[in-house]
């Protein structure tokens, strides 16, 4: 503390590297208070044309649950972009996507009543607004070019970074919809396998919620093309970090890795700052540039980290994000199956026992081949459906093991595992059958 005349000026130490891996330390929590936090999105869509909602009614949906239902409002040049209430949220996508971000919460039972509550609440509103919102990973008719954008302006710097980055950069958020689950670790080693083990079958997962076949009103010949599009979309930002299987990984390896990447904006006292390609190392270290005068700070690190998008993410948690959107039993199922395998100790250890000797080559030709393929992609001479029958059975031995019978909610994936069929070939064979090639079907089929 220095003191002058009348006032007293705190002086604050330059941000270190220390600081940006203490950041990830202090996520580090005892068993007792490991929570769980789910994210999902919805595709939303008019009811009489089937066409992408505009911004206006966007609008209006948040007004609408706000004022029936308490929500506090989060406003951006005196438009409603988001919702609060406690700590959930209901923010927007680039391309109007509705998504939850729900609060961090004991038990499978609590985090699917959420979601139960936020559809009710979302279909009350929606339904006098002639609305309707889709359980699917990809819109499945409408082009690119009719996709409403929302005027947030992070989303200007972010959509022009993609589109410079990849042919399919834009399509990584303007029509992809992701359900997702955050997890908590005990310490650096805890954080480490668990990162291990998710990261290697991120894409076993990706195949088990496939669902996003169609786009443009037709077949797009993949049944995740959601998760195709994250492929080379924005290189290093997205995808697979291969150094996470690597004996030098933890806390500082991946700040090392965040540090290269180029920073895609600054906020201060609102302002969105561009900085023009420099990356959070040349920041830090007050590389002269046009942002010369501004000093990093915490805030700015969590904001850069959230621009990063690969299979995995690392935060004060880890979050899961190789599923598409799907319907309700779907959505209660990938949380139950990330629980049931990542927090119990038995099923975790057997399941990095099982993929210990996974190459890179292996984990990167999943990547690639199960968007294509799904459950049918071939690995070491069998189906895929043959590690996903054995890791949904250590996900069921992890749930119950935790005491609180949360089994139940893995049904709808466990009917999956067991015909090897993915929700996105149901849907392939609707369209070819009884929906008489007609896209406009899936609108009802799909509809919350």
């Amino acid at each position: 503390m220095v003191t002058a005349t009348a006032s007293s000026v705190v002086t604050t130490k330059p941000l270190t590297k220390e600081d940006l891996i203490a950041y990830f330390a202090s996520g580090c929590k005892p068993k007792e208070m490991w929570r769980i936090g789910t994210e999902h999105e919805k595709i939303g869509f008019e009811v009489k044309t089937l066409r992408p909602i505009k911004f206006e009614q966007i609008t209006a949906l948040l007004n609408g649950i706000a004022e029936r239902y308490d929500w506090d409002k989060v406003m951006e040049n005196e438009r409603t972009i988001g919702l609060t209430q406690g700590t959930k949220s209901i923010s927007l996508e680039p391309g109007g996507q509705l998504e939850l971000s729900g609060a961090p919460l004991e038990t499978l039972h609590q985090t699917c009543d959420e979601l139960h509550s936020h559809l009710h609440q979302v279909k009350n509103v929606a339904e006098e607004l002639d609305i309707g919102f889709l359980g699917i990973g990809y819109e499945p008719k409408s082009s690119l070019e009719d996709v409403t954008l929302v005027p947030k302006k992070r989303f200007d710097f972010v959509n022009d970074h993609l589109a410079r980055a990849s042919l399919s950069g834009p399509d990584v958020f303007l029509r992809t919809c992701t359900v997702q689950v955050n997890l908590d670790y005990s310490s650096e080693t805890d954080m480490i396998r668990k990162f291990r083990a998710s990261l290697a079958l991120q894409h076993v997962v990706t195949a088990m919620f496939a669902n996003s076949p169609f786009s443009n009103g037709k077949p797009n010949g993949f049944l995740s093309v959601r998760s195709h599009t994250y492929i080379d979309s924005v290189k290093n930002r997205t995808g697979m970090l291969p150094f996470v299987f690597d004996d030098s990984f933890g806390f500082e390896r991946y700040v090392e890795y965040a540090l290269d990447l180029p920073m895609l904006f600054l906020i201060r006292n609102k302002i969105y700052l561009n900085c023009g390609g420099m990356t959070f190392r040349d920041f830090l270290s007050g590389k002269i540039s046009h942002l010369s005068n501004e000093q990093p700070t915490i805030d700015d690190w969590e904001t850069h980290i959230g621009t990063i998008w690969p299979d995995v993410r690392l935060k004060k948690y880890l979050e899961m994000r190789g599923a598409d959107g799907g319907p309700l039993g779907m959505l209660c199922a990938l949380p139950a199956f990330w629980v049931g395998l990542l927090y119990d100790e038995d099923s975790l250890q057997t399941t990095l026992n099982m993929i210990d000797d996974w190459t890179p080559e292996e984990i990167e030709m999943l990547r690639r081949q199960v968007p294509i393929t799904g459950l049918k992609t071939m690995f070491r001479d069998m189906p895929l459906k043959h590690v996903a029958e054995d890791i949904l059975k250590l996900a069921k031995d992890g749930l119950d093991r935790r005491g609180y019978n949360e089994t139940g909610f893995l049904n709808a994936v466990a009917a999956v595992v067991r015909t090897g069929v993915t929700p996105a070939e149901k849907l392939l064979e609707l369209y070819n059958g009884d929906w008489g090639k007609n896209i406009d079907h899936v609108f009802r089929g799909l509809q919350y």
